[in-house]
């Protein structure tokens, strides 16, 4: 199957020997591509599926304070439960609880600072954040990296 030229009417020389579609644009020029389309590696020894390989959910959030998001994506809000305790709901729920979170977070003092997960729901993830010796943080910087399945 090869790409030859697109162009304002259309795209022309797709071959498609399995008929099978494994790309729409609809009239708002959305793609839309096969959940199993992949692409080489960048070193190209391998293939990567296109839909598992990406983060589902992330944030970059300032939990000291009043707390605000820098930047995200599927993340609908952040509650702040309590000291160092912050619960993300997603905008698009993951498929269910059985989802990889990969979290840090860090303070602009010399504090240092853990994170543990609280709760994991297919809506939402719940961290805290501990200074060393255990006690509740509130953390300058919280990050969030959701792994998975959408529903």
């Amino acid at each position: 199957m090869a790409l030859t030229k697109v162009k304002g009417s259309g795209v022309e020389g797709i071959t498609n020997l399995s008929n099978a579609t494994f790309l729409s644009v609809d009239a708002s020029e959305v793609a839309t591509l096969l959940t199993t389309a992949v692409i080489n590696s960048e070193g190209g020894a391998v293939t990567t599926n296109i839909a598992q390989g990406l983060a589902k959910a992330w944030m970059d959030l300032n939990g000291s304070g009043t707390i605000a998001l820098r930047d995200s994506n599927n993340i609908a809000s952040v509650t702040d439960n309590t000291t160092g305790d912050y619960t993300a709901s997603y905008t698009s729920a993951m498929s269910n609880a059985n989802y990889s979170a990969l979290n840090s977070c860090g303070v602009s003092s010399v504090i240092t600072a853990s994170v543990r997960q609280h709760t994991i729901a297919a809506g939402s993830y719940r961290l805290e954040m501990n200074e060393t010796g255990g006690s509740a943080s509130d953390s300058t910087f919280v990050h969030l990296g959701i792994h998975g399945d959408l529903a």
